[in-house]
């Protein structure tokens, strides 16, 4: 078995190719949204380094939102445009879900956040339970308040992962009132080695899409689209 992983949801870009169990190979770059002009490039760097054909790959996996949108449309049609073109399924791993699998094997409650801006978070609530990755509240759009309630329910120490922490951080400690922790910068952003390697376990449960079928999850409108609404609403 052999995966291609797209992670372009938020200012990270990045690829991995997981080949059976093994990371063989992991691209990432933190710096300006220009994901049109580097998924491309980085995707054939990684298949020279490791001697990999396109046509090798069984299935891509995408991390499916939310995020970005520029972003995510970006890595939808990557994604697509390859899947179509070297006729292979599709893997929809949600944004958040990678995020969380960053902090394998913690015991505690995982709880990764990007900013969402207009003062909400994109979130969710995941666990590892003997070495089982477990999803307690799925992908979401919440005030920060929102989540500490949700959190604070329940009664485990969380540990905060993501790239939106610095737009949470302030609220987070005037407000939690559960034990937590803030994870250490090298899990703390999108990795396509996670993408990939959920990926995997989806892809061997038969949990996969056509490149037609594909669409990211954005979870709510954009800020053209809410315009053009209030513009037809009057």
């Amino acid at each position: 078995m052999k995966i291609l992983a797209i992670e372009a949801s938020s200012l990270v870009a990045s690829v991995a190719i997981l080949t059976d169990d093994i990371i063989t190979a992991e691209y990432t770059i933190n710096h300006k949204i220009t994901h049109s002009q580097t998924l491309l490039p980085m995707i054939d760097e990684v298949c020279k380094r490791t001697e990999t054909e396109v046509e090798e790959f069984d299935a891509i996996a995408i991390s499916s939102g939310p995020g970005s949108f520029t972003g995510l449309r970006i890595g939808s049609a990557t994604a697509k445009g390859l899947g179509m073109a070297l006729n292979i399924p599709l893997i929809h791993v949600p944004t958040l879900d990678a995020m969380a699998y960053n902090a394998f094997g913690t015991d505690m409650l995982i709880c990764p956040i990007m900013d969402a801006r207009r003062s909400q978070v994109y979130t969710g609530i995941y666990s590892f339970e003997n070495n089982e990755f477990v999803i307690h509240h799925e992908s979401c759009a919440v005030s920060i308040e929102e989540l500490i309630q949700m959190l604070s329910g329940y009664g485990r120490r969380v540990i905060f992962i993501g790239d939106g922490i610095p737009a949470a951080r302030d609220i987070i400690d005037a407000k939690a009132d559960f034990d937590y922790i803030y994870a250490p910068a090298g899990m703390n952003r999108q990795r396509a080695s996670s993408v990939a390697i959920l990926g995997a376990l989806y892809y061997k449960d038969g949990r996969t899409e056509t490149a037609a079928e594909h669409l990211p999850d954005y979870l709510r409108m954009s800020q053209a689209e809410r315009e053009r609404k209030e513009r037809e609403n009057g």
